[in-house]
């Protein structure tokens, strides 16, 4: 059968890549009337945003790569009438920590009263939860006034910087290193690592570095839906990717899996696509061509001069566990604990120290890593008969673990740095986490550890690099053109996580690169 067979031979649109950001771009322009291609090398869509079950014979549907949803705009969901939900978790984040002998931690969340005793508790008084106060309600009127813009043409710097209308939010966000915030504002040190994490967040930086990526990174984290906060997708994340591949199937989009795009061909005005299946080669053309993969790809599939290289800095591990753990710190329910997010050796001086080991090169002696539990809040990934046994997830995030550490050899780092890294979070349980685990129908612990080296392998994520290069800050600079997704050739964009205003399960590269197609075609 020819690689063709049931395709057309043209289209008002073909999508390189069928990705949350692919499908919110295919089911945008076909509500329009385009008429449009997905082409996904993979045999389903849905690219780091989906649902798997990877453990034999266990009714356990998890996120198996990004697992909170923030940055996803309430518009998007509306426009595509996605039948999708998300819950917010009652626990913002816990910290434990071992103070003069004893343990003990920081829970945020549970209503002001519990945070501001919690404060209390850790830090013998109330100035580090004032100060806590005044940060965050400084980034939340940022975020009310930076959120909306990521769904119009990019404003330029100035106008941005009007639209915040803050001069003391301009600098410490937008100036100078997240770090001076950090060190001017808190004093306790594991107050100061708990706001400095979401700075590094598949970043590999110091919080003074001169770069300023911290804060892009940080700017991402504390935004989404002009709150900041981070929800659970209700069905796990292949529920989003789900709902948004059936609107676009359903405004007419046509899907088509297991078609391996291998070049682009353009005039400007025409474009030429070559996939590659397993029957062989076939091709098509299109008007444009929306590119929702990284911009390595692309210049690979345009034959344009590639990109400096990405590099990741992560470490994912999916769990599934018989119950949850019991804490030393026996004034905290793990039920709490692990519904937000729970930090692992994330002071601020450890993770200083994580990050100058790795830069020389070696594994950190304490890996910092955040966890949560989805379960808790969203029960339904897991089958009925584990619901009733008390079996639970738990989904980890290692920070400072750049991908060239595993180039020796990715498999044994894995190992040892899961070990490591599991070691950090038994210092904090009463009993160890092993004794936890479920087996799966072979017998072997339901643990599963992705390397910035497997995301590249599994999903073409360059140098495992989640957001597929350093994130942009949400502004217009040179050459980044009205929507941010243009590229050197006019009927071209990019509407992957690469895109200015990508990274994260958000939707707004799909959704700008359609708007910038409508707009030149006066749709």
């Amino acid at each position: 059968m020819p690689a063709h067979e049931g395709l057309h031979r043209r289209y008002d649109a073909v999508i390189v890549g069928g990705g949350h950001n692919g499908l919110v771009a295919a089911a945008y322009l076909a509500r329009a009337g385009r008429s449009v291609l997905v082409l996904e090398r993979l045999g389903t869509t849905g690219g780091a945003a989906v649902s798997t079950r990877p453990f034999a014979g266990v009714d356990a549907r998890l996120s198996r790569y990004s697992y909170l949803v923030s940055l996803l705009p309430k518009k998007i969901v509306r426009d595509l009438g996605l039948d999708f939900r998300v819950r917010t978790r009652n626990v913002s984040s816990y910290t434990p920590v071992e103070r003069d002998g004893r343990p003990t931690g920081l829970l945020v969340g549970g209503g002001e009263r519990r945070t501001r005793d919690a404060f209390a508790r850790l830090t013998g008084g109330e100035q580090e939860y004032r100060a806590w106060q005044r940060f965050y309600d400084m980034t939340g009127r940022v975020a009310k006034r930076v959120f909306p813009t990521l769904t119009e043409p990019l404003p330029s710097r100035d106008e941005l910087r009007l639209r915040v209308d803050d001069e003391e939010a301009w600098r410490v966000l937008f100036e100078e290193p997240i770090g001076v915030a950090v060190e001017d504002r808190f004093a306790d040190d594991l107050v100061r690592g708990v706001v400095l994490t979401d700075a590094l967040i598949g970043t590999f930086a110091d919080a003074h570095d001169p770069s300023l990526k911290q804060n892009r990174c940080f700017l991402y984290h504390v935004i989404g839906g002009g709150t900041g906060a981070w929800d659970v997708p209700v069905g796990g994340m292949g529920a989003l990717t789900d709902a948004l591949a059936g609107a676009a199937r359903q405004a007419g989009a046509v899907l088509a899996t297991g078609h391996e795009v291998v070049g682009i061909s353009t005039d400007g005005g025409s474009a030429e696509v070559t996939y590659r299946t397993a029957e062989g080669e076939g091709t098509v053309t299109a008007r444009h061509v929306l590119v929702n993969a990284s911009p390595r790809e692309l210049a690979a599939l345009t034959g344009d001069q590639p990109p400096t290289p990405a590099e990741g800095a992560q470490l994912k591990v999916n769990i599934l566990l018989k119950r949850l753990p019991r804490l030393r710190d026996s004034e905290v329910d793990p039920r709490e604990a692990f519904a937000g997010t729970f930090h692992i050796a994330e002071g601020y001086q450890q993770l200083a120290t994580a990050h100058a080991e790795a830069a020389a090169g070696r594994l950190p002696t304490a890996p910092p890593s955040e966890i949560y539990c989805h379960s808790l809040t969203d029960p339904t990934i897991l089958g009925p008969d584990l619901v009733e046994q008390g079996y639970q997830t738990l989904t980890l995030f290692g920070l400072h673990t750049p991908a060239r550490l595993f180039d020796r050899d990715n498999d044994a780092v894995r190992e040892e740095l899961l070990k490591s890294t599991l070691a950090q979070l038994d210092a904090h349980l009463a009993e160890p986490l092993t004794d936890c685990v479920a087996t799966d129908a072979d017998g072997r612990p339901c643990i599963e550890a992705k390397t910035p080296l497997d995301l590249e392998r599994d999903l073409r994520l360059p140098g495992g690099n989640i957001f597929h290069r350093e994130l942009s800050w949400p502004y217009s600079e040179e050459g980044t053109g009205r929507w941010g997704v243009e590229t050197r050739h006019a009927n071209v964009l990019l509407c992957g996580a690469g895109a200015v205003r990508g990274g994260g399960v958000s939707g707004v590269p799909g959704h700008n690169a359609a708007m910038a197609v409508l707009e030149e075609l006066g749709g």
